[in-house]
């Protein structure tokens, strides 16, 4: 009875929440048309940012602007991570998530489980689920923008050889490439358009998407116009070398595949034996759930199980 009556609470609160929002959502739609280019040429989130010049001050505001705040608004490490994801969203949102994935997934358990610490653990689980979500998305942005990059590189190399400075270069890349190449670089020209140096329109590109070869790119960009020399030859060899290290690390997973199957293997076989042995003799497996000993042997399981899958990928991780 109190399960159902929380679920009959959330799901109210659900639904005005989203009839509240729905009759906001044409003046936000306004809104962030008319904020959208502030935002892609504001100053960008990082921690220990150099006192540069900022020409655009960038606040976002999410559902509770007071945790925003408190989170260290846009120089907190959750905002970094959901710029760096491309998601449109806040840490005040992501943290309502959060709780909200937490007390969902307390309350599916609470119908299934009766054993309470099953509750806290699924809570627990639940509420990292965003942030988890957040940090696969910025490692799908950033393999997509690896990617590309050398495609830029050539491009911006082209550029210089037709006669055209480095940043109608910039602006070339940030029209003809797609996101997220296109969208970073976009925000480079147009940061140098309104008046930033273009070394540090350079150090916050490398802050934005942090990643070697952007090191790379920015680094020898700096050294040429520090001590000169052919930006094009740069920048050709540069991309050679990226192009280079992606055959490098696609033969690393092909040798590498045999862990990563044994890995998920190894994870995902106790789970499944578990289900169906469930299915198979229910009265059986309920002591593994109420009995003290049972519950203990299932900590124990999970704890040794997710050292085992860390120890894996540890050993399977080869940098390149």
């Amino acid at each position: 009875m109190l399960a159902a009556l929380i679920v009959f609470v959330l799901v109210t609160g659900l639904v005005f929440g989203a009839f509240y929002r729905l009759q906001q959502l044409p003046e936000y739609l306004a809104a962030r048309r008319l904020d959208r280019r502030l935002r892609e040429v504001s100053r960008p989130t990082g921690t220990d940012l150099p006192d540069t010049p900022s020409f655009v001050t960038q606040v976002k505001t999410g559902p509770l602007p007071a945790i925003d705040k408190a989170l260290g608004g846009a120089n907190s490490s959750l905002a970094t991570l959901i710029e760096q994801s491309g998601v449109q969203t806040t840490p005040s949102a992501i943290m309502l998530a959060m709780i909200l994935a937490a007390l969902v997934s307390g309350i599916v358990c609470m119908l299934f489980i009766k054993v309470p610490i099953f509750w806290l653990i699924a809570a627990l689980i639940g509420s990292f689920l965003p942030f988890g979500w957040l940090r696969h998305k910025r490692t799908k942005r950033m393999k997509r923008f690896e990617e590309q990059f050398p495609e830029a590189l050539d491009l911006l190399s082209r550029a210089i050889r037709a006669g055209h400075a480095f940043q109608t270069a910039m602006g070339m890349v940030a029209e003809e490439l797609p996101a997220p190449v296109g969208i970073e670089f976009k925000k480079a020209f147009e940061q140098q358009n309104f008046g930033l140096p273009l070394g540090d329109v350079l150090n916050q590109l490398a802050e934005r998407v942090p990643l070697l070869d952007v090191k790379f790119f920015v680094t020898a960009v700096m050294i040429q116009r520090d001590t000169g020399g052919n930006l094009a030859e740069i920048l050709d060899n540069l991309a050679h070398v990226v192009r280079e290290r992606f055959k490098i690390l696609r033969q690393v997973r092909v040798h590498t595949a045999h862990g990563r199957f044994t890995g998920y293997v190894l994870l995902a076989l106790p789970a499944a034996l578990g289900i169906a042995l469930t299915f198979i003799n229910r009265e059986h497996m309920k002591l593994l759930f109420e009995e003290h000993m049972g519950q203990m042997m299932i900590m124990g399981a999970i704890v040794m199980q997710t050292i085992g899958y860390i120890w894996i990928r540890k050993v399977i991780k080869i940098e390149v």
